[in-house]
C-alpha cells in the first residue's frame, strides 16, 4: 500500500483498538505514534515517503536486508513485543506505535507480494486482494474507516486533547 494508506489504515486501527487496551483513542501523543508506527516498516525502502527521510539507514537496510524483509517480519513482532514488556510507564506510547506498526503489516498482506513472516525464509504469506496503488487500494482504506467510524459511534473515543469527547 501507499504511505497515505497506511496512514489512515493506522489511524483507523488505532482508534479500533484502543479503546480495547484501555487507553484514550484521540489522544494526539498516540495518534502521532500509531501514524508513525504505520509508516516505519518501509525504512527498508529507501524511495517510500519514512525511507527518503530516513536515508542513509534506509538504503543500508535495503542494500543489506531487502524490502519487506526483516522490517515485515515476525522479528519485528517479537521486536515490538519486547519493546512492550520493557517499556513500563510508556506502555500506551508504545502501544500506539505498535498498533501502528501491526496495521502496516497487515495492510501489505493484502497485496500480492504478501510478507515473508518467516524471514529470511523466501516462503510468503497473504491475501492478495489489490496491488499496491490500484482501484482496490482506497476501497478497503475506506472499508477500514467505516469500520473504525462505527467503533467510534457504538463506543465514543474519549478524550482529544485532554477534553471529554463522545459521540452517539
Amino acid at each position: 500500500m501507499m504511505a497515505k494508506s497506511h496512514v489512515v489504515v493506522g489511524i483507523a486501527t488505532w482508534v479500533a483498538v484502543a479503546r480495547l487496551l484501555h487507553l484514550p483513542p484521540g489522544d494526539p501523543v498516540y495518534l502521532a505514534l500509531a501514524i508513525a508506527g504505520s509508516l516505519l516498516p518501509d525504512i527498508d525502502h529507501p524511495k517510500s515517503w519514512i525511507g527518503r527521510r530516513a536515508r542513509p539507514v534506509s538504503t543500508f537496510i535495503a542494500a543489506t536486508l531487502g524490502h519487506r524483509g526483516i522490517t515485515h517480519s515476525a522479528i519485528a513482532v517479537i521486536g515490538l513485543v519486547l519493546l512492550l514488556q520493557w517499556a513500563g510507564q510508556q506502555r500506551g506510547a508504545i502501544s500506539a506505535l505498535a498498533v501502528g506498526y501491526l496495521s502496516h503489516l497487515a495492510a501489505d498482506m493484502l497485496t500480492p507480494r504478501g510478507l515473508r513472516l518467516a524471514w529470511p525464509l523466501q516462503k510468503t504469506w497473504g491475501l492478495p486482494l489489490c496491488r499496491t496503488g490500484s482501484a482496490m487500494e482506497p476501497v478497503i482504506v475506506v472499508t477500514l474507516i467505516c469500520l473504525a467510524g462505527w467503533s467510534v459511534l457504538s463506543h465514543g473515543i474519549g478524550r482529544i486533547g485532554g477534553l471529554p469527547f463522545r459521540l452517539g
